[in-house]
């Protein structure tokens, strides 16, 4: 499947991703996920459906201001069918990337 992948804005506390717009992104998949980390371990936790939506998956990060994450997912990537929500906790910035 082809898609053209577009980059959500950093997503820096508790929220729904938006595209550059910004508009709240609606059904999509996310492809791969870059994450700036903080001095402290940290963790981002995806919903589908807003903050009291269903947990699609939590992401930890390490314990570094200097080394990013960026993970990709394989295949058609995760499916999000209402939105996406990500719970920040120490954690610099988390942007996605989806299609």
């Amino acid at each position: 499947m082809t898609t053209d992948v577009q980059a959500s804005v950093p997503l820096t506390q508790t929220g729904q991703f938006t595209n550059q717009t910004p508009t709240a992104l609606a059904r999509t998949r996310v492809k791969a996920v870059y994450m700036i980390p903080t001095a402290s371990a940290g963790s981002v936790i995806f919903k589908n459906g807003g903050s009291n939506g269903t947990v699609v998956m939590t992401l930890n990060t390490v314990a570094s201001a200097t080394q990013p994450t960026y993970l990709v997912f394989p295949g058609d990537g995760v499916l999000f069918s209402t939105n996406v929500h990500g719970t920040v906790a120490d954690v610099g910035s988390v942007t996605i990337f989806y299609g």
